[in-house]
């Protein structure tokens, strides 16, 4: 029905001399964006912000929701398909629990796009891209700074159950760091009670003075293992995963080692735009790989510059 109304208001527009463009910015488009968290939340609502940037560039209406419980995010999934969207760009931390429901909504012909997880079976689940980053080079590219570094044990802090991103993080971390890797879960807190989750961390590193590093997988929780040490008295080599305003002034402060950067304000805007293409022009990218959005690694030496950017909202 859409195809015929857009076709129809074409060749009134070509009657009245009118531009085809001013069409395609009102073509009426409906997008949802699911993802696995508060979409509000420090590090979410940056991609959220690229969300909806680009539904405001395109003309479309988005609707923005999210939630850690994997089954509450699959019944937003069902409720989009019950209201025929346009195209669905969903994360998938947890893609067992949400297999049947973006399932339907291929069914159902609508587009999919993953974001941020998800990029190990995103093509299985039916999505037309993937957009993000391999969670398991990022890991590796940090342990190797950790080799140049000299530290030998590395805590790598789990703060949420069942997220197979995290799992890989640490991972990769310990693929190619040639000393010691634990995994330390701090779910029971995570980031709803960063207080418990600091408090944790520094009885961690009271027990084991053999860590001489520490790499988080969220940036508020790395502000907590930034207090932890010091509420600890000690001086562990400190990174962590994704950033925030607090995270890059500890980096330019000497705090924080580095961070690394997966870009979110990207993963929310281009799947948008994908599936605008997608349905105004039957565009496809990434030819059966996903879009990399990173990692990159933010440090001393750039950190100053991102500062802004971040603040912004944008970074």
């Amino acid at each position: 029905m859409k195809t015929r109304i857009l076709i129809f208001s074409l060749l009134v527009m070509a009657f009245f001399g009118l531009s085809v463009s001013a069409v395609m910015a009102q073509d009426g488009l409906s997008f949802c964006y699911v993802i696995h968290s508060d979409p509000a939340g420090s590090f979410w609502n940056v991609a959220t912000a690229g969300a909806q940037a680009a539904a405001a560039q395109v003309g479309a209406d988005l609707t923005a929701v999210g939630s850690l419980d994997p089954v509450q995010q699959a019944q937003f999934i069902e409720d989009c398909i019950a209201q025929g969207v346009d195209g669905l760009a969903v994360s998938l931390a947890n893609p067992d629990a949400l297999r049947d429901a973006v399932g339907h909504a291929v069914e159902a012909g609508i587009p999919v796009v993953t974001l941020n997880s998800g990029v190990d079976v995103f093509r299985e689940l039916g999505a037309i891209t993937h957009v993000g980053q391999t969670e398991f080079v990022a890991g590796q590219g940090s342990g190797l700074r950790f080799n140049d570094m000299g530290v030998s044990h590395v805590l790598c802090v789990i703060h949420e159950e069942g997220n197979i991103g995290l799992e890989q993080r640490c991972d990769g971390v310990a693929d190619s760091f040639s000393g010691t890797v634990d995994r330390f879960n701090v779910a029971s807190t995570g980031v709803n009670d960063l207080a418990g989750t600091t408090s944790t961390i520094q009885d961690k590193l009271t027990a084991d003075s053999s860590i001489d590093a520490i790499i988080t997988l969220n940036p508020d929780v790395g502000v907590a293992a930034r207090d932890a040490i010091a509420a600890a008295g000690s001086s562990q080599v400190l990174a962590t995963f994704d950033l925030s305003p607090t995270i890059l002034q500890a980096i330019v402060d000497g705090q924080v080692a580095f961070a690394i950067d997966q870009q979110q304000y990207l993963q929310g805007y281009l799947p948008i735009i994908f599936l605008n293409l997608y349905n105004t022009n039957a565009n496809t990218v990434g030819g059966g790989l996903p879009v990399l959005t990173g990692p990159g690694f933010v440090d001393a030496s750039n950190a100053a510059s991102v500062i802004a950017l971040s603040a912004a909202g944008t970074r």
